[in-house]
């Protein structure tokens, strides 16, 4: 550490360690220092070079530096499991983007090993931080659903076009593992482990594709978590539905930090990833004195930073880790079963 400051290094220079890490990053200056990145083609990048950051075409100018105390992974899903293993092996900590790995097995081999040696590891969850995902909590925590019936999530695009240009089926290029581990870990974060499992994993476009639609039931007693994403809704249904026994809470839109880094407008401007009015969820509810109540629920901030303030925490002040292996490996069991049957 320098002066009470984590030092980084990434693995990857693409979109990734561009646009979902390095402005988060930059907005806890008084927890972080990015020292390097590593590109093998670090020359052939599109991405304007960062003042004060060393660009490297060499892996030990990360994994042989004293200085670094962590390495953030930022590379396609193929290479994780590799990458991950070096930087732990070296001694140092790390957070790999996900899906965390391409199997269960990596990845308790690789919890295992950042255990051995005493060292933070997890995947980037930084879903668990978006802004309707957090309303939805602050709304069920207000009690004015009453007791949780259904809760409906949805992950929608209409790009057909990636879909029909796959000619082949790659378990960890599927649409389960690439979207699933988003609103997966919401729901194990939140809700822990499921008492069941339905699944409904297909290949719209036939045996042989690209797995482009899922449709995961988690049970949690009488509660039933519905996890939905397709890559044909033209119109995309509702972020999220919740449905208790006084009432229903429906929030149509989502986060909007993404949607402002696609634009480049970054974290640095005060209404960042702001929800406005015409966001909002909707709350429909009976009150304890039987009165009908609609009303629109103002969106609580979303910030991927957290997850870098709970990695701070954790490595630093010794608080428990946020993102939790054993949350990260039910995901990979979940992920891993939902494929199994498709060629």
């Amino acid at each position: 550490m320098i002066s009470n400051k984590l030092v980084l290094g990434f693995i990857g220079n693409g979109k990734s360690t561009n646009r979902y890490h390095l402005p988060f990053v930059f907005q806890r200056k008084d927890k972080f220092i990015v020292k390097t990145i590593y590109n093998p083609h670090i020359h052939h990048d599109v991405w304007e070079k960062i003042d004060g950051v060393h660009y490297s075409e060499n892996l030990d100018d990360l994994l042989l530096d004293d200085e670094i105390d962590m390495v953030v992974v930022c590379t396609t899903q193929q290479y994780h499991y590799q990458y991950t293993k070096m930087v732990l092996e070296a001694g140092k900590h790390c957070l790999c983007e996900k899906p965390f790995m391409e199997t269960y097995a990596q990845a308790e081999e690789i919890f295992a090993l950042a255990q051995s040696k005493g060292l933070y590891c997890s995947p980037y969850q930084n879903r668990r931080y978006d802004s309707d995902f957090l309303t939805v909590q602050k709304v069920i925590e207000s009690g004015k659903l009453g007791e949780l019936l259904e809760l409906e999530m949805h992950f929608d695009y209409y790009r057909p076009e990636i879909p029909e240009k796959t000619d082949h089926f790659d378990p960890a290029m599927s649409y389960l593992y690439g979207h699933g581990c988003h609103t997966l870990d919401q729901v194990i974060s939140y809700f822990g482990k499921p008492d069941m499992i339905h699944y409904d994993v297909r290949q719209l476009l036939g045996t042989g594709r690209m797995n482009d639609y899922f449709d995961l039931d988690l049970y949690y007693g009488t509660l039933k978590v519905s996890v939905k994403s397709s890559y044909f809704r033209i119109k995309a249904r509702p972020s999220f539905i919740v449905y208790g026994k006084k009432g229903m809470f429906e929030k149509c839109d989502k986060d909007r930090q993404e949607e402002h880094l696609k634009l480049f407008y970054m974290p640095n401007h005060d209404d960042f990833g702001k929800d406005l009015p015409e966001h909002y969820g909707v709350l429909t509810y009976y009150d304890e004195k039987g009165v009908y109540h609609e009303e629109k629920v103002p969106s609580e901030q979303g910030d991927y930073a957290r997850v870098y303030d709970d990695i701070y925490s954790c490595i630093v002040e010794g608080k428990e880790q946020v993102i939790q292996p054993w949350q990260t490996l039910l995901q990979m069991q979940i992920l891993e079963t939902g494929v199994k049957g498709l060629k």
